[in-house]
């Protein structure tokens, strides 16, 4: 069955003055208008086309691709407003329509609203900023022992959907909510964007905390590659290091200065640039040679010990200058075992050493 709002690959069954008519696996048919018909197409050739209601709510076909599909969100401008509703541009002839009833609050012609497209008691596609109706807040699973949806450093798809005190709310793949907290935003977005993003966490109740940029070594990966492109796109060089000053650092890049940090170490280990007083560069060829040739340290003793001598391992003695006894001593006992000297202890701990003090 054709399902109005999605994309759907169809056979060309016929062919009429008005268009194609393409069929479904069950029989169904629907029109391609001409104007929508690629160069070429034969009968039994096959097309990917979106379907929706035409003006009268009969099914149609277009090779258009809509900004939006069913179940979906996303930032749409306002093209119209008359009493029933708003229209909306989705890329499409004919616009998607949000009753009153769907709006939050009245839309204005000229103006972007984030919505997400379901469908009316009717099935006419319909569009609705009630967006928690259908965004869900906790990200678990759908039934018990069933694996949570997402992990820490997932990727996903983003939609900015509303500023907040504390950062911005975003769609998660057009299915849950979660939260880009302002100390994780380092370049400019805005209401209505759809950007890639992560997992930063999943909190106890389930809720998802988000990041633009990759988690853990995901993220010095990434922007180590971004890093040495630059260097290339710069002839080698780069007036940044680890002093730089953390606007500058997002400026260029987008991300923090820690981030910037912990790419750039992982160059330096990678032997790929080289860090100056005045910023880094691309390591010479004979740089890393040397670099790899001094990692190597310094040789083994044991290795380099000739065959059959063994390694001596044993500390250096000690040697103390002892004082020599004169020869002509009278008393030998006194050098050859010392006297034992009278230890006296502090009287208030009794012992048989005890010198006893008399009351």
């Amino acid at each position: 069955m054709m399902t109005p709002g999605l994309f759907h690959t169809l056979t060309v069954a016929d062919t009429q003055p008005q268009g194609l008519y393409l069929s479904d696996d069950s029989g169904e048919r629907v029109l391609l208008p001409n104007r929508f018909v690629p160069e070429g197409i034969e009968t039994g050739s096959t097309l990917e086309v979106f379907i929706y209601l035409d003006s009268d709510d009969r099914l149609i076909a277009t090779t258009q691709r809509p900004r939006v599909q069913l179940n979906q969100a996303a930032s749409l401008m306002v093209k119209d407003v008359n009493r029933t509703g708003a229209f909306l541009d989705w890329g499409l002839p004919k616009d998607l329509f949000v009753p009153f009833a769907e709006q939050k609050q009245r839309m204005e012609a000229g103006q972007s609203y984030v919505v997400y497209v379901t469908s009316d008691n009717t099935g006419r596609l319909i569009g609705t900023t009630r967006l928690n109706r259908f965004i869900k807040d906790e990200a678990s699973a759908n039934w018990p022992g069933a694996a949570d949806p997402y992990q820490m450093g997932d990727k996903v798809k983003l939609l900015i959907a509303q500023r907040t005190d504390i950062g911005y709310k975003a769609i998660v793949d057009n299915t849950y909510w979660g939260v880009l907290h302002n100390s994780q935003i380092h370049k400019a977005i805005r209401v209505g964007q759809k950007t890639e993003g992560f997992i930063r966490q999943v909190r106890e109740d389930q809720r998802l905390d988000l990041s633009l940029e990759p988690i853990g070594h995901q993220r010095a990966d990434s922007l180590s590659k971004r890093i040495l492109q630059k260097l290339k796109d710069s002839g080698g060089t780069l007036g940044l290091n680890d002093y730089s000053p953390a606007e500058l650092i997002e400026m260029h890049f987008g991300v923090s200065k820690r981030a910037f940090k912990m790419a750039v170490g992982k160059l330096y280990k990678e032997r790929e640039i080289v860090i100056e007083e005045n910023g880094i560069r691309l390591a010479s060829e004979e740089e890393r040679k040397k670099a790899i040739k001094h990692v190597g340290g310094k040789p083994d003793a044991k290795k380099n010990k000739p065959k059959g001598q063994k390694a001596n391992n044993r500390k250096p003695e000690k040697h103390t200058a002892r004082k020599e006894q004169p020869n002509d001593s009278k008393d030998d006992s006194s050098s050859s075992a010392p006297r034992k000297k009278t230890v006296y202890r502090n009287p208030k701990n009794a012992s048989g050493n005890t010198l006893r003090l008399k009351k």
